[in-house]
């Protein structure tokens, strides 16, 4: 058996990848070449092409040249040194995706600080790209259009105004909107609620709450009229009261033990035996995005894990995954929402609000559970 630690630089990061040959000689250009043919992503080398004088990566979407004018390399460096230049459309480098990057920060930084959405042509113009490329390059970063983006920015400003307890017709023109009718149109996108239940922080709401012991320690459920708008688990009765009261501030927070028996047992249920999907009526309030981000979610099995990038992935944006993630964080109901089966692209189980050893016990629990 032969061990070959091969290198590579692929997107401007050294790696090292350990290739099996075992018998020597099994990996073959042959099988790189097939590897290329199916676009597989990460190989851990790269091949060039001798007609057009440029090297790729195997996953370059650019058409497959003819097999007789392609050679491989282990890395940038050998490919370099062969005379060859990297490939403007999968960028092995990774130099064009660090660019739009920085590109793109810039323009979410400007969006940030303008009072008003700024067009696409301010945007585009201060890029120095034309509209349709930097339209592109924004969307494949960020998995928003410029103007939603934009729009998003205003919510944030809109909701951190409300919770305050600002009044409605202020907080809309401090954060850029032109009247409250456009506000009002758009609450569910924008909220997730009314301006005026923002504002409130819940106050004329009624939140029925039940505790009980399950495998973690002690389980918090909060449930309004609508469905279920509360799991926390594995803290103290006073920190999982002091979590739902910051999310609902003015709300009437009563005990009914009796009103939500049927939801608790089903939480503990589920926690001491996961076999299938937690299936409550919720009561989630979120922007849209987070609300795509949560439905997505659920459609993960139990037993089973996907990446943030994944994630991002199964939604359309594959390039938000930093959006995606911060969804994740936000999850108001673990469990019934499974933001415990997405884990960081390294295969480790990264943070979890109730801590990593319970999302590895949950994960461990349902995979059992599905054998």
């Amino acid at each position: 058996m032969v061990i070959l630690l091969c290198p590579r630089h692929i997107g401007g990061m050294e790696q090292t990848d350990i290739l099996d040959l075992a018998p020597e000689g099994a990996f073959t250009d042959d099988d790189r070449w097939t590897q290329v043919l199916n676009r597989q992503a990460d190989a851990g080398f790269l091949y060039a092409v001798a007609t057009m004088g440029i090297y790729c990566q195997p996953a370059c979407p650019s058409p497959r040249p003819l097999r007789k004018n392609v050679r491989f390399f282990p890395d940038i460096a050998s490919a370099e040194a062969a005379g060859f230049r990297a490939c403007k459309r999968c960028d092995p480098k990774g130099e064009r995706a660090r660019l739009a990057q920085a590109v793109v920060e810039d323009a979410c930084n400007y969006m940030e600080a303008a009072e008003e959405v700024p067009s696409l042509d301010t945007l585009a113009k201060r890029s120095g790209y034309s509209r349709f490329h930097f339209l592109r390059m924004f969307r494949d970063h960020t998995g928003l259009t410029p103007r939603s983006y934009a729009e998003g920015v205003r919510a944030r400003r809109l909701h951190a105004a409300l919770a305050k307890g600002e009044r409605v017709v202020d907080a809309v023109v401090d954060a850029g909107f032109g009247s409250e009718s456009r506000v009002y149109e758009k609450t569910g996108p924008l909220l997730g609620m009314t301006p005026g239940a923002a504002r409130r922080g819940g106050d004329g709401e009624t939140i029925r709450t039940a505790f009980a012991d399950c495998p973690f320690g002690r389980l918090l459920v909060g449930a309004t009229d609508k469905g279920v708008c509360f799991i926390g688990f594995a803290e103290p009765d006073d920190a999982l009261m002091g979590d739902l009261r910051r999310r609902f501030p003015k709300a009437t927070v009563i005990p009914d033990n009796t009103a939500l028996a049927d939801t608790v047992r089903s939480v503990i249920d589920f926690l001491a035996e996961p076999k299938q999907a937690l299936d409550l009526p919720l009561d989630l309030r979120g922007t849209a995005f987070q609300q795509r981000v949560w439905r997505t979610l659920c459609t993960i099995p139990a037993g089973e894990t996907r990446t943030y990038g994944q994630l991002a992935q199964m939604m359309g944006n594959p390039k938000a995954i930093r959006a995606v993630a911060r969804s994740c964080a936000t999850n108001p109901v673990s469990l019934a929402v499974p933001c415990h089966r997405v884990i960081g692209s390294d295969g480790n189980l990264t943070g979890y609000r109730w801590g990593v050893p319970r999302k590895q016990a949950l994960l461990q629990k349902e995979r059992d559970a599905r054998r």
